[in-house]
């Protein structure tokens, strides 16, 4: 179905109710224990399953994110002004889009999925809404369902490309990052890990994050037996040189394996940011401790913002989130976070880094 109505919501600093016993942030560097978590947006299409993903700010302020539904629903990008403070479709067709990022020239860039989804990184107009390939090869072959990306300063797109749902053929022997050069060439960055998902390169542009989050299902052989099991669920990072590739050892910075041992399947990263600072914003899905874990590039933790309650049932948690962006301009100390299927925000002290803001 292709939903295009106009969604509004009333906004207050108060909690929603999946955030009723969220403890309250810790690391009064990066935010005040009494800084209050915003509710922008929950879904109110007749779509199934999925989650909202992949926040962008726009040039003018706005953030773009998706609303991803399982099976044939091809998903939404939705639009929020945060000065009329509205939630409106920018399209109704996002041929599964994931994470989004603006590149310097006010174009939007997203990466699409499998599950009936576009498999490719794409270009939108935001006047026209017309639609771009960028890339959906590499070597001549598919990609399996790109993720999250960041993009350098050079205007160089960087994407993970691993698989977590449909039943598409596979055509890469690896599940991968790459990146898009300016000229529109497709190069290799790193296969040295098990299932890629968040992604976001430091401000000095000398290092590469990226999350490791490998639950065990892709559905690429759903006969196959044994199924996949669960594997690594980390965040490396990846030394870049001057030509912005992998010049030395990955270094694993955090370890959800050995946080949660238990709960391995859900206790990874997705998506991730950095402020200017150089701290990383890691979205933490972990029904034992849901939400935004920040770290400096040692991988220690110097602040959290909770976006669910602790120790949850991990047969259906809430309050799980997917990913993050800071604003610009009056609000560059804002962070955006897409949790389960709604949108947020809180303020921080820090300002957030985005390569092309000024």
């Amino acid at each position: 179905m292709r939903w295009v109505a106009r969604v509004s919501l009333c906004l207050a600093f108060v909690a929603a109710p999946a955030f009723a016993e969220v403890p309250r942030p810790t690391g009064e560097s990066i935010v005040s224990p009494d800084a209050k978590i915003e509710l922008l947006f929950t879904r109110s299409a007749l779509i199934a399953g999925g989650l909202t993903e992949g926040p962008a700010v726009a040039p003018d302020g706005s953030i773009y994110f998706s609303d991803i539904p399982f099976g044939s629903d091809k998903g939404l990008i939705m639009h929020f002004d945060p000065k009329s403070k509205k939630t409106d479709v920018f399209v109704s067709d996002s041929h599964k889009s994931n994470g989004l990022k603006f590149d310097a020239k006010g174009n939007l860039i997203a990466c699409e999925g499998s599950d009936e989804g576009g498999r490719a990184v794409v270009r939108w107009d935001l006047k026209t809404k017309t639609r771009t390939i960028l890339a959906d090869k590499y070597m001549g072959k598919r990609f399996n369902a790109p993720n999250d990306l960041s993009m350098d300063t050079r205007g160089r797109i960087y994407f993970s490309d691993p698989r977590y749902l449909g039943t598409e053929p596979r055509e890469l022997e690896h599940r991968a990052v790459y990146r898009i050069d300016t000229d529109g060439k497709v190069v290799e960055v790193t296969h040295e890990v098990d299932k890629p998902n968040g992604i976001a390169l430091s401000p000095d542009q000398k290092t590469l994050y990226l999350a490791d989050h490998d639950n065990g299902t892709d559905r690429i052989d759903p006969t196959a037996d044994p199924q996949p099991k669960p594997g690594a669920m980390k965040i490396y990072a990846f030394p870049l040189g001057i030509d912005g590739l992998v010049s030395g050892p990955r270094r694993t910075i955090v370890d959800f394996n050995r946080i949660f041992p238990d709960v391995k399947d859900l206790a990874g990263c997705d998506g991730m940011t950095v402020d200017s600072k150089g701290h990383v914003y890691l979205t933490v899905r972990s029904p034992k401790r849901p939400g935004v874990m920040v770290i400096d590039p040692t991988g220690k933790e110097v602040a959290f913002i909770p976006t669910g309650e602790p120790n949850q049932d991990s047969k259906s948690p809430v309050g799980r989130p997917s990913n993050v962006t800071f604003g610009i301009g009056a609000e560059k100390k804002v962070l955006y976070i897409t949790v389960d299927v709604s949108l947020y925000r809180i303020p921080l002290k820090v300002d957030g880094y985005v390569s092309w803001a000024k």
